[in-house]
C-alpha cells in the first residue's frame, strides 16, 4: 500500500474501534469522573493517544478493547493528577491517594463486571449470591432450587473461567 493509502486503512481503523469500544470508554470514564464532560475529554485524549502508538499494539499481548482500556486508564490517572496539582496546596497525600484508589476501585469493579457478564447464567448466579451477597452455599441452593453440591461445583467451575476471562483480558 501507498503512504496515504495506509493512512485511510488507519483512519478507518481508528473509526471502527471508536465505534466498537467508544460508548464503554465512555461509560467507563464517566463513572470514574462523575461528570461527562470531563468523560468525553478522556475518550478523546484515550484515542489521540491510542492513534500516536498505533504502531506499538499488539495483538499477541491482548485485545485492541484491553489496550485501549489501558490507554484510558493512564489517561484517568493523569487526570486525577491534574486535579490534584490544581489544588495541590489544599489536598494532602491522602487525598491524592484517594482519588487513585478511586479510580483502581472503578477499574476492578468495571473488570469484574465484565468478566462475570461472559459466565454461563447458572454460574453467575452462584457466584453473585455467594460471593456479592455474601449466602452460604445451603442458602444458595435453597434460592435456586438446586443441590447443594451443585452449587459448590458451580462456585468451583465458575472460579476457574474467571480466571482465565481475566488472563484472557491481560487481568491479573
Amino acid at each position: 500500500m501507498t503512504g496515504g493509502a495506509v493512512e485511510r486503512a488507519d483512519e478507518r481503523g481508528l473509526r471502527d474501534a471508536f465505534l466498537a469500544h467508544g460508548s464503554e470508554l465512555l461509560s467507563f470514564a464517566r463513572r470514574s469522573l462523575n461528570s461527562r464532560e470531563s468523560a468525553e475529554d478522556a475518550v478523546q485524549e484515550t484515542f489521540a493517544r491510542a492513534w500516536r502508538s498505533r504502531d506499538h499494539f499488539d495483538a499477541t499481548l491482548g485485545t485492541l478493547r484491553t489496550w485501549l482500556f489501558a490507554i484510558e486508564r493512564r489517561v484517568l490517572y493523569d487526570q486525577f493528577a491534574k486535579i490534584g496539582r490544581g489544588t495541590a496546596l489544599s489536598l494532602e497525600l491522602g487525598a491524592e491517594v484517594a482519588s487513585a484508589d478511586r479510580l483502581e476501585t472503578a477499574m476492578l469493579g468495571w473488570q469484574m463486571e465484565s468478566a462475570l457478564r461472559r459466565l454461563p447464567m447458572e454460574h453467575r448466579k452462584v457466584l453473585v449470591e455467594m460471593y456479592f451477597a455474601g449466602r452460604t452455599s445451603r442458602e444458595v441452593a435453597r434460592l435456586l432450587s438446586i443441590p447443594e453440591g451443585t452449587v459448590r461445583s458451580r462456585a468451583y467451575y465458575a472460579l476457574r473461567m474467571l480466571r482465565v476471562l481475566m488472563e484472557e483480558e491481560g487481568w491479573r
